[in-house]
């Protein structure tokens, strides 16, 4: 058997936990002593909806999931996990915490915002190890640069005729 790398295994605890949602905010909200009623209140959503997404038939959107931990008193982040929309994310959790929970952007416009970010950070990434790769490949860069040439001058120096 091939051993799982972090980020597999976050996939599929993402996967497991975002069935179990409902499961998870029903625990909650009785532990908390909050009928379905005053939670769907709460949120803003309807008695059936909730129901619903306590039963696991209905996957709720990230602004029902901020309502939904508001109403628990829990945080929204935790939510965000169980239900799968944070799954193994490198980088600022708080970013994507707020960026999923923004009223004013729809889910495509969080998504979108949310695969450039991880896309600066895999290019950063990428250049990082590239670099370190040519710095461990060869010689320091002041002993390979030939003698006697003398250094670019800044492009501000150059078009002043310097």
């Amino acid at each position: 058997m091939i051993a799982e790398g972090p980020r597999e295994q976050a996939k599929q605890q993402a996967k497991r936990s975002g069935a179990a949602i409902g499961e998870f905010i029903r625990e909650q909200r009785q532990q908390g002593q909050v009928s379905l009623r005053q939670l769907a209140r709460l949120a803003g959503v309807s008695n059936p909806y909730l129901s619903q997404i306590e039963r696991g038939l209905r996957k709720p959107s990230a602004e029902i999931l901020q309502q939904i931990a508001k109403g628990l008193r829990i945080s929204a982040e935790q939510l965000y996990v169980r239900a799968g929309f944070l799954e193994y994310r490198e980088g600022n959790q708080e970013l994507v915490a707020a960026i999923l929970g923004d009223e004013e952007l729809g889910e495509r416009q969080k998504q979108v915002l949310l695969d450039i970010y991880e896309s600066f950070r895999r290019e950063n990434a990428q250049r990082r190890a590239e670099e370190e790769r040519a710095a461990i490949g060869s010689p320091a860069s002041a002993e390979t640069e030939p003698a006697g040439l003398p250094e670019q001058p800044p492009a501000a120096v150059r078009a002043a005729g310097a």
